[in-house]
């Protein structure tokens, strides 16, 4: 098997993987609904609606993990691997909104607490557990970022589940009402805390910055080591999809140099630069006499 067929087996896998997660948790999500209200549980209805959030990323990963494969044209000259970002924008969004509604019905409870259902707690608990678990081993497999974040958000409610089950337990034997609308709490806002860091993120794809755990400076001075190299100015780099970067400079060299020793830069700087996870990179070579308007420049 070559290595475009290993890629496209690896893609459908993917895509396989996500729609199977995508379908047991709205399955799940939809007697999660009707059990929250059954039981009363705040706590449920808050997990609800966290999966429920889920199940839109998971749809949206899903047509987007599919639709992003389409090749460059004329409108889109990157392609449409951009697209997966919409998936993450907005389910955090809808998130955001799902839990404020959350904190607004949990908060009162607490100063009022309801009765719940500890034993209908008890066993959707364990639903949760097992369906989320399957979910979440599913996608595990795959060695896609796409696929690791979302086995990391379904690890997350199995987390929850785990929570309202423990919680459930103590609540058959003791009569303490206030724990559900407690948990609902801990649970909104640690989910906020997990989907403000996601937006960041993806905020900060969007605007182009420049991607994490990667220093201009420093890639600047390296390139600066190869010997025939005077000056590096114009260096960007951004991140298309959180997997693949687009990397510009403009390198200066020296005056008279020849075609072979022109190639041998070039080989020289792709080996500094491949551990960039470059999906495009354009290197515009520059003699130290020829005049550049960006030289110098701090903008653009």
């Amino acid at each position: 098997m070559n290595k475009t067929d290993k890629y496209h087996k690896h893609i459908n896998s993917a895509v396989s993987n996500i729609k199977t997660a995508f379908f047991l948790n709205l399955s799940f999500t939809v007697i999660e609904i009707a059990g929250g209200l059954w039981t009363n549980s705040i706590a449920i209805t808050s997990d609800a609606l966290h999966d429920l959030g889920d199940s839109i990323s998971l749809g949206l990963s899903w047509f987007l993990e599919r639709y992003s494969r389409r090749k460059k044209d004329e409108k889109y000259s990157y392609g449409y691997r951009r697209y997966s970002l919409l998936a993450a924008l907005i389910s955090g969004l809808i998130l955001v909104m799902g839990s404020i509604y959350i904190l607004s019905e949990a908060i009162p409870r607490i100063f009022s607490p309801e009765q719940s259902n500890a034993k209908g707690m008890l066993l959707f608990a364990i639903g949760g557990m097992v369906i989320n678990g399957i979910a979440a081993l599913r996608v595990r497999r795959g060695r896609s970022l796409n696929e690791r974040i979302i086995a990391l958000h379904l690890l997350e409610d199995v987390l929850g589940w785990a929570a309202i089950f423990i919680i459930s337990i103590i609540m058959i034997y003791r009569d303490i009402p206030i724990l559900d609308p407690i948990l609902s709490i801990i649970i909104t806002l640690y989910i906020l805390y997990s989907v403000f860091i996601n937006l960041k993120k993806t905020f900060s794809i969007f605007l182009q910055a420049v991607p994490e755990g990667i220093d201009i400076k420093e890639i600047e001075k390296k390139l600066l080591k190869i010997e025939e190299v005077v000056n590096i100015h114009h260096t960007h780099i951004w991140s298309i999809d959180s997997l693949n970067n687009v990397f510009t400079a403009h390198i200066v060299v020296k005056d008279n140099m020849t075609a072979d020793e022109l190639i041998g830069i070039r080989k020289k700087i792709k080996k500094i630069t491949e551990a960039l996870s470059l999906e495009h990179s354009t290197i515009e070579i520059e003699c130290e006499s020829e005049f550049c308007r960006l030289r110098d420049r701090e903008c653009f």
